[in-house]
């Protein structure tokens, strides 16, 4: 999928936003900090959610709860999206120190349940209410990109806490792994607290209201109380669905996942309360071709729930060697924030396509290169993981960019605050859908190395249809651009 040249020669002659600023105009003077604020709120949820991964064979271990192990990051995952859900609400509350600071105290507030849990009924509750604040944190972060960054900045701050997540891939399991080593779990999460509390006194300063550069909108609907529960709902089910023993059942229940999200999507376009702005759910709209790009994306990335599995099955890796070969998707991703967020004009609407493109083609190499043996087939799969990453990191910057500039000025923030609850509801449904075609297809039942490295070649191959769409998505976003 392919921008023709009479395409792209007439795209670079539309109207663009203001080129991206350089780096050092957004980590010097005199706004910085201000970045840092933001980014290190989302750097501290980030690395959180990599720890748990890491330290939860220990946690069980000690506490119990075994047949609830899933479900510490399925809850964590629907709490998230309802706090993404109910950001914009808060900030028109509490203004942008106000709600950022709320948002960072719930998620103090989780951490401390879960560092003390003696139960795992009790540690749930804890990355649910951790989960909560997160996902308010998450899309703030975001929203207040807006309000603190001249529109020059903005392609670079998006960049930067993208980055951040890649940052916590590659660090959140070894500093759990320590944690977990040294048999002291609980200090994983209460390790963060001081960390929190430096976090809170830099946002109480860097977003004081004197600092922004536009000011919180006063006014706003209700909660779209409906939509943010069919949601969760839907999440639970097909989540449920990926544990289900009986394959009938779990493709009804998964179904009934996928049905609620669409209800959820259909009552959006004629609410009066709204999670998404106008046109967010329409595919036929510049935001519903957007949104559905960034969903399409992140669901292709979740087939490496699945890598280390493979990796160690088909190529006899160590767990931790598995972990880290794994990680090379998120190093790409972070890589090329950084290096394609400074992109504008023509070559940042390329990138929009040209990532996709190649996420589509890396999962294309997995699915052929997984079942390979030697060294040769690992470092193909090490290349197209890392090529999986830069194709999200590449395009990542340009179309959230793109979102914030397509809403109108009364719905901005609700289109800011939309991309993270848009991005879970995709890296949710993305890895449940994993789970139930991995189940489909035997994958972990299979003990025939030659069986298995089949069934990898069609989990890859199935869900490199994703990206593929999220390429025809962008096309006919920047296609509507040139003709309008």
């Amino acid at each position: 999928m392919a921008l023709s040249p009479s395409t792209l020669a007439n795209t670079a002659a539309a109207p663009a936003p203001e080129p991206p600023a350089g780096w050092g105009q957004l980590l010097g003077r005199p706004h910085g900090l201000t970045a840092l604020a933001l980014t290190g709120a989302v750097a501290m949820h980030a690395i959180n959610v990599h720890i748990v991964t890491t330290i939860l064979p220990s946690v069980v271990q000690e506490i119990g709860g075994l047949a609830w192990y899933a479900w510490s990051t399925t809850l964590f995952v629907v709490a998230s999206i309802i706090g993404a859900a109910l950001s914009v609400r808060l900030l028109r509350r509490g203004g942008a120190r106000g709600a950022m600071l709320a948002g960072l105290l719930v998620f103090g507030l989780g951490s401390l349940l879960c560092a003390t849990a003696s139960t795992m009924p009790m540690l749930l509750l804890g990355r649910a209410v951790q989960g909560l604040g997160g996902g308010a944190v998450g899309a703030l972060s975001y929203t207040l990109i807006r309000l603190v960054f001249p529109p020059a900045l903005w392609p670079r701050a998006i960049g930067l806490i993208s980055a951040m997540w890649g940052v916590a891939t590659l660090s959140g399991p070894a500093v759990g792994g320590l944690f977990a080593q040294a048999g002291h779990w609980r200090l994983a999460f209460g390790a963060l607290l001081p960390l929190l509390v430096l976090q809170m006194l830099l946002v109480h300063r860097q977003l004081a209201p004197q600092r922004l550069l536009r000011s919180t909108p006063a006014q706003g609907g209700g909660i779209a109380g409906l939509q943010i529960a069919m949601l969760a709902l839907s999440v639970l089910l097909v989540a449920a669905a990926s544990v289900v023993s009986d394959a009938l059942w779990q493709w009804l229940v998964g179904v009934a996942g996928v049905l609620a999200g669409v209800a959820a999507i259909r009552h959006e376009r004629r609410a009066s309360r709204r999670l998404l702005p106008q046109g967010g759910t329409a595919l036929g709209q510049p935001l519903g071709m957007l949104y559905a790009a960034v969903a399409l994306l992140l669901m292709g990335t979740m087939t490496e729930v699945f890598v280390p599995y493979l990796l160690q099955h088909l190529h006899g890796l160590q767990p931790l060697t598995a972990g880290y070969v794994t990680a090379l998707l998120a190093g790409g991703w972070s890589v090329a924030s950084v290096l394609f967020s400074g992109k504008s004009g023509a070559a940042g609407r390329r990138l929009m396509v040209i990532g996709p493109v190649l996420c589509t083609l890396a999962l294309v190499l997995l699915a052929l290169a997984m079942p390979w043996q030697g060294i040769e087939a690992l470092v193909v799969c090490g290349i197209a993981l890392a090529v999986l990453g830069l194709g999200v990191g590449m395009a990542w910057p340009h179309v959230l960019n793109a979102i914030m500039h397509s809403a109108s000025a009364q719905e901005a923030d609700s289109a800011a605050s939309g991309i993270t609850t848009v991005q879970l509801y995709g890296m949710a449904v993305g890895a449940a859908l994993v789970g139930l075609v991995a189940n489909a297809l035997g994958l972990t039942a299979l003990a025939d190395p030659v069986a298995l490295g089949r069934s990898a070649v069609w989990l890859f191959a199935v869900f490199a249809l994703f990206p593929a769409l999220g390429a025809w998505s962008l096309w006919r976003f920047l296609r509507g651009q040139q003709l309008g």
